[in-house]
C-alpha cells in the first residue's frame, strides 16, 4: 500500500458517525515506513530516537453507576514503533469511551494501553489526570529567530536553505513559532512551535528560519513533517548532537507534539500558550 492509498482509506475527512460505546477497532494505524523508505533509511538504522506525545483534553467514560468521569490524558508512542496512529481515528477511539461503564479507572488505562500499543506497534504509555492537575502554561526555552528580517520565496520543503558558517562550534537551542504544515487529507492549516537544540558548526539562523517557514504547503502528517526537518538539517549541516521538537496546536481535542533526537531521553510535557 502507498502513502496516497493510506490517505485515501483514512477516516480523516470522511463522513463519520460517533461511536459512544468502547470500540478499540475504530484506531486507523499508518506504517511509518512509508516516510522511511521515501528517505532511504531503515527503522533498525533511524538516525534518531524520540517519541510521539499526544495530549487529549476530551476523555471521559462511565463508572459502574453511570456517573461520568473526566480526564486528561498523556500518550507516548515510541519513535520507532512500526505505525502512527491517524489523529482522528484516535479521537473517535477515545469518543468511544463516552457511554461506556468500567469499574475503575485503572481499567480504562490497561485498555488503552492495550489498544494503543497494539495499533501503534511498540509500547505506548498512557497517563490519566484530573483536569485540575494539567500542566501550567509554559514557554519553549531558547533564542526565537521569528524576528530576524528575511525575504521569502519558498513555501514547500527546501533543504538547500539549511547551512553552516564558518567552522566555530556551538551550542544553543533555536525557537520558532512560525512552523505551519497542512494536513494531507484535508488540507486544514497544522499550526506549531518547534524547538531545535544541536551541537556542532553554527547553523545559519536565517537559512533554518527560511527553511522552517518552506514547511507552509506541505501536506503530511505532523509526525513525518519533524521527522524530515531533524534529517535534513541532520544530514546538510552534520551536528555533533540534534534535537528537534514541534508542539503542534491542539484540533479535535488531541494535540500532538514528535520529539526526534540522536540522544537518549523523552521530553518533558510542557504546555505552551497557543496550546
Amino acid at each position: 500500500m502507498t502513502e496516497n492509498d493510506v490517505v485515501i482509506h483514512s477516516p480523516l475527512g470522511q463522513e463519520t458517525v460517533y461511536a459512544n460505546q468502547y470500540d478499540p477497532s475504530l484506531l486507523y494505524p499508518i506504517a511509518r515506513h512509508l516516510n522511511w523508505d521515501a528517505r532511504g533509511v531503515q527503522r533498525d538504522s533511524l538516525p534518531f530516537k524520540g517519541v510521539d506525545l499526544w495530549n487529549a483534553y476530551e476523555i471521559s467514560w462511565l463508572n459502574t453507576d453511570g456517573k461520568p468521569l473526566v480526564r486528561i490524558g498523556e500518550f507516548r508512542i515510541p519513535a520507532n514503533s512500526s505505525h502512527i496512529i491517524e489523529s482522528k481515528s484516535f479521537k473517535l477511539y477515545l469518543n468511544s469511551f463516552n457511554l461506556t461503564r468500567f469499574a475503575t479507572e485503572a481499567e480504562v488505562v490497561s485498555r488503552m494501553q492495550q489498544d494503543l500499543s497494539q495499533a501503534a506497534g511498540g509500547a505506548v504509555s498512557v497517563r490519566l489526570m484530573k483536569v485540575n492537575d494539567a500542566a501550567p502554561i509554559e514557554r519553549l526555552q531558547g533564542e526565537c529567530l521569528d524576528e530576524l528580517p528575511l525575504k521569502v520565496s519558498h513555501y514547500t520543503p527546501a533543504p538547500e536553505l539549511l547551512q553552516t558558517s564558518g567552522h566555530r562550534i556551538v551550542e544553543e537551542s533555536l525557537v520558532s513559532h512560525l512552523l505551519k504544515s497542512n494536513c494531507p487529507v484535508t488540507g486544514q492549516p497544522d499550526w506549531a512551535s518547534i524547538q531545535i537544540r544541536y551541537k556542532g558548526t553554527a547553523i545559519d539562523h536565517t537559512g533554518l528560519l527560511a527553511y522552517l517557514i518552506s514547511y507552509r504547503e506541505k501536506g503530511d502528517f505532523h509526525e513525518q513533517c519533524v521527522e524530515n526537518i531533524f534529517m535534513d538539517i541532520w544530514q546538510r549541516c552534520k551536528p555533533q548532537k540534534l534535537t528537534v521538537y514541534a508542539r503542534y496546536l491542539r484540533r479535535g481535542g488531541l494535540d500532538i507534539n514528535p520529539y526526534r533526537s540522536s540522544l537518549a531521553g523523552e521530553p518533558n510535557n510542557p504546555r505552551l500558550s497557543r496550546q
